[in-house]
């Protein structure tokens, strides 16, 4: 018997059955703390499809949030609702005592990005815990944390350094954002709420770019396994940039822009590995590609991994670039105190002076008496000194006179020596011998 054959309906439906579905990937952006949160509710109306979480023990400051991001109590039996009041040990208790609240908001993210403002209690003494299990979950973590300003202390500078050590081995990839550099992008004169939103306003810029490269769909496509393979491993520095330019020399531009963000300390100059996806007009031209890609290739290591990609813009002029640049290079971020400084110096100094010294004890000779009273003198302290002088455990004291006859007795021993030295060597060996 001949098979009937199958209809164009049927067929579909075994096709569907066949492909395997695609899964959506979850992004999640949570802030830790009260400078986290804050950040993370000025870049939520700016980034879409991806989830925004404000994570605090302060109740107050989370109802602040309420409106603009999904909020997240945690602590309430350690802080009793309110901040830790920079206490970091107590802003890690709490996140440790809501472990199994913390894994339910983490579970099932794809990638989750913790932002907060560290040296204070609650971001620096919980964003490690955060960490910690968003690793064992199996989650790619990406830190973007703030440094305080100067102007707040050495103190918070210090809680700010130890917060990133726990971190490290936590995080695939932080991004280090030092408050100070807020001077070399605003005036001076500025209101400090309207200088932070300006942070913020470039981190979000940046932050978009990287997520809208990950989910759109390009002429040459990036997609969420390139970026796996751009943040494998632990601590590494990141550089999170996005630009863009319009007009003559838009490429030159764009490039330039990319490569010079004024909110980090670092550079790409050493990194490892490096996404970016270039997006431009139907007339973007191959020439401009090339041009875009060269400046970038040259600008980091020669053996670093880059993976880029290309779509498509709707504006008509703009060019732009998103670009993630990993295993970058950070020198003198938290420069030495004073008081260290000059303990280190010390101990050079002690060091090159310590062989000097002991050379020259070694070559010093011991002090040759120049008369007969030195001599004296010499015979009774080392008389005084010997063991059996120290048999009495009480000290023998002696009064001038006493001190004169001993000095009298000795130097009657030394006249009968230095009449037998004066005798010539070759006679006192015949008397000696029993010899006239």
């Amino acid at each position: 018997m001949k098979k009937r054959p199958k209809k164009k309906k049927e067929k579909a439906r075994e096709e569907k059955q066949v492909e395997a579905p695609v899964k959506k990937i979850k992004i999640k952006v949570i802030g830790i703390g009260n400078g986290g949160g804050a950040i993370v509710a000025d870049i939520a109306p700016s980034v879409k499809r991806v989830k925004f979480l404000a994570a605090n023990t302060d109740r107050l400051a989370l109802a602040k949030l309420k409106r603009k991001v999904e909020i997240f109590q945690f602590g309430q039996n350690v802080t009793a609702g309110f901040g830790t009041g920079m206490d970091v040990a107590m802003g890690q208790l709490a996140a440790e005592k809501e472990k199994e609240k913390i894994e339910k908001v983490l579970k099932g993210c794809d990638l989750c990005i913790l932002v907060s403002c560290l040296g204070g209690g609650t971001g620096s003494g919980a964003s490690p815990v955060f960490a910690k299990i968003s690793r064992r979950l199996g989650s790619l973590t990406y830190g973007i944390f703030t440094l305080p300003f100067n102007f707040e202390g050495k103190k918070k500078l210090e809680i700010a350094k130890e917060s990133l050590k726990r971190l490290k081995p936590f995080v695939n990839v932080i991004t280090i954002v030092p408050n100070e550099r807020i001077f070399k992008i605003v005036d001076k004169k500025l209101p400090l709420r309207e200088a932070l939103f300006t942070i913020n306003k470039i981190l979000a810029f940046s932050l978009e770019g990287l997520i809208k490269t990950v989910y759109n769909p390009g002429i040459i496509n990036i997609d969420f396994a390139d970026l796996k393979t751009i943040l494998k491993g632990r601590g590494a520095i990141a550089y999170l940039s996005r630009a863009e330019a319009r007009g003559e020399g838009r490429a030159k531009k764009v490039q330039q822009l990319v490569l010079s963000n004024p909110l980090y300390p670092y550079d790409v100059l050493r990194a490892k590995r490096v996404l970016f996806n270039i997006s431009g007009p139907p007339n973007l031209s191959i020439s401009e590609v090339s041009e875009i890609s060269q400046g970038i290739f040259n600008s980091v290591r020669k053996d670093a991994k880059i993976i880029f990609g290309v779509s498509r813009e709707s504006d008509v002029e703009k060019v732009e670039i998103s670009l993630l640049a990993v295993g970058c290079e950070m020198k003198n971020l938290f420069p030495p105190s004073v008081k260290k400084t000059a303990k280190r110096a010390l101990v050079k100094t002690r060091k090159k002076k310590e062989p000097v010294e002991v050379k020259a004890q070694v070559k010093q000779k011991p002090k040759v008496p120049r008369n007969k009273k030195e001599i004296l003198k010499s015979k009774i302290r080392k008389r005084q000194q010997s063991p059996l002088a120290n048999t009495t455990k009480e000290k023998i004291r002696k009064n001038a006179l006493q001190l004169q006859k001993d000095i009298e007795a000795l130097e009657k021993e030394i006249r009968k020596k230095e009449e037998i030295w004066e005798v010539p060597a070759f006679l006192r060996k015949k008397t000696q011998h029993g010899r006239s």
